[in-house]
């Protein structure tokens, strides 16, 4: 938990810094986008730019899902029946990825095991201490990576979870570098941001990640400890944006026991 003491409106009560990262997702949709949901963090941030700044956002789920408005309760699936009711549409899931092939998904929300310097994503497999350990892969992942014009990356910030080269390239992001997603025929897109627990990272034109602002009561050096490489940074880091009373409450009358946020 976090406590903020430089906003002078209700939300400088406190929050989660599963709320922190939410409202920071939230931000990265713009109006009338059409926006690749998925679920947990990015699903609520959803909500929360519906009800803000971002009215006429569309949300697509992997299953074929498309809706003008959030489902009218919280769900734990993106089958479950409130994300059905009301929906602007139920496709399948070739319906929903034709929309990524035509390029007609602006941003696409993903979770990963591992994220590197240069935005790839590992969802397939890591070594712990009792051997290589098998995940889900890529579902959607690495269509919705190589085909929306930008998406975003949600994680916990670790030198385990953020090291320099994923150990197994699951999703493109920049690849090795600049012009890399070019080289390879991937027509346009990229990560756009890396939203943590401490921090968000953004991108520069050589590809490579770099420190665009550090979450309130987080330490730049902190950040840049639990880094798997040399992060860039600025002479000084902005602070990340912290939620307004209006976005506390939509995370909050949506998620009411923060099943999600907490």
């Amino acid at each position: 938990m976090t406590t903020s003491t430089t906003n002078p409106t209700p939300a400088s009560q406190a929050y989660a810094m599963g709320e922190l990262m939410v409202v920071t997702a939230a931000r990265e949709i713009r109006d009338r986008e059409v926006v690749f949901v998925g679920m947990r963090l990015p699903l609520i941030a959803f909500v929360v730019a519906k009800k803000t700044h971002a009215p006429n956002a569309v949300g697509l789920f992997e299953n074929g899902v498309i809706r003008s408005t959030p489902a009218p309760e919280l769900i734990y699936t993106m089958a479950d029946p409130p994300n059905i009711l009301g929906a602007t549409q139920c496709l399948d899931m070739l319906g929903v990825m034709s929309l990524l092939q035509s390029g007609r998904v602006h941003l696409g929300f993903l979770g990963a095991a591992e994220v590197d310097r240069f935005g790839n994503l590992n969802s397939t497999e890591v070594t712990g201490a009792k051997g290589v350990i098998r995940l889900p892969g890529s579902g959607g992942a690495c269509d919705i990576a190589s085909l929306a014009q930008r998406f975003v990356a949600l994680l916990e910030h670790s030198k385990q979870r953020l090291p320099e080269r994923v150990s197994f390239l699951t999703s493109p992001g920049n690849g090795d570098g600049h012009a890399w997603r070019q080289r390879v025929g991937l027509p346009r897109g990229g990560p756009a941001a890396v939203i943590t627990t401490k921090a968000v990272l953004r991108f520069s034109q050589d590809g490579e990640a770099y420190l665009a602002s550090v979450h309130p009561g987080i330490e730049t050096e902190d950040v840049l400890d639990n880094t798997g490489w040399p992060l860039r940074y600025g002479r000084q880091v902005a602070p990340t944006p912290e939620p307004s009373a209006a976005e506390l409450q939509a995370i909050r009358e949506y998620d009411k026991e923060g099943f999600w946020t907490s």
